[in-house]
């Protein structure tokens, strides 16, 4: 392919486009596998869009959890949708092909929505802490300009850790192959392509996720042993009964994003399998951003309560 002039410091691979296989490999489920995806996609932008429009509708939800929840539906859209488009209109295509400067958008965004939202996850489990511990501080300590605060700090250490990434991966050398067996632009199969060293990329990359997962996992640890001790000293059954159903849905999502999250990325490259890391690449990039609003509002009362509330209006005035 023809050379690619870029500024200095920066990548001079030959590789001036990328190759997405995809499912390729699978031509008898194309039509299955695209009806599937699709579905799944339009039910994820279904529930995280309406739960994000009646958060902001009902002045009952105006609060602090649901202000992060509202963000964490938000990112669920943008995150998917850095994936599943082009995957989608790939089925389409006879040639899959992605420049180098797309794929390394995208690997960006995915990447710094990704780490944002498990930074937004750990504020969340401190918001949790918040209510639980102090209820009736609860306005007061996590005011709007903190929360604020809070979301924001969570984008721009997500963003500036997948800015780090991005650097170091694509100022490597790319001068062939250029097929990617994966359906975006992953950390793994694209630094299967380098023709450098990618060992300090690996490196890099590994610290970025020590440092946000395990600074994160520090923290929620920490939170849910201080909100273990305060639901001890809850007394009504309850009021126990409700802190539970709040924690229990954060900790499912938590669990689902950070174990999938340190599957994919603290693992050496020797153990990369294209088709095992497709499949988890669908859970982490597709499936999860559809359940997070599902498990948010199947056991939140409140959420429920001014679903039924929309419904109620509509009835009446069709």
């Amino acid at each position: 392919m023809a050379s690619m002039s870029t500024t200095k410091g920066w990548n001079s691979s030959s590789v001036t486009r990328f190759i997405l296989l995809g499912f390729a490999d699978y031509p008898e489920l194309q039509a299955l596998l695209f009806v599937t995806f699709l579905g799944i996609y339009l039910v994820t932008l279904a529930w995280n869009l309406a739960l994000v429009f009646l958060i902001r509708g009902d002045t009952r939800l105006h609060t602090p959890m649901y202000f992060f929840l509202g963000n964490l539906s938000f990112i669920d859209i943008c995150y998917s949708s850095t994936v599943a488009p082009k995957m989608l209109a790939d089925f389409f295509q006879e040639q899959r092909t992605l420049s180098f400067w797309g794929c390394a958008a995208q690997f960006f965004f995915f990447v710094g929505l990704g780490l944002t939202e498990c930074l937004l996850l750990t504020v969340m489990a401190y918001d949790r802490y918040a209510a639980i511990s102090a209820p009736l501080l609860y306005t007061a300590v996590m005011s709007p300009g903190l929360c604020t605060c809070l979301v924001g700090g969570a984008y721009a250490g997500g963003f500036l850790g997948s800015l780090i990434q991005a650097s170091s991966m694509f100022r490597l050398h790319f001068c062939g192959p250029n097929v990617i067996n994966h359906f975006f632009c992953d950390l793994p199969p694209v630094l299967a392509l380098s023709c450098s060293d990618t060992f300090l990329s690996q490196v890099v990359s590994f610290l970025v996720v020590v440092t946000v997962g395990g600074t994160s996992f520090l923290i929620l640890l920490t939170s849910y042993c201080y909100i273990a001790a305060a639901v001890v000293r809850i007394r009504s059954a309850e009021g126990r009964r409700k802190a539970f159903n709040t924690c229990a849905s954060h900790l499912t999502v938590v669990a689902l994003l950070f174990g999938t999250a340190l599957f994919m990325y603290l693992r050496p490259s020797s153990s990369y399998s294209p088709g095992r890391d497709k499949v988890v690449s669908v859970f982490y990039s597709l499936v999860i951003p559809m359940l997070n609003p599902l498990i948010y509002s199947l056991r939140n009362k409140e959420i429920k309560d001014a679903l039924w509330k929309v419904l109620e209006k509509k009835k009446m005035f069709s």
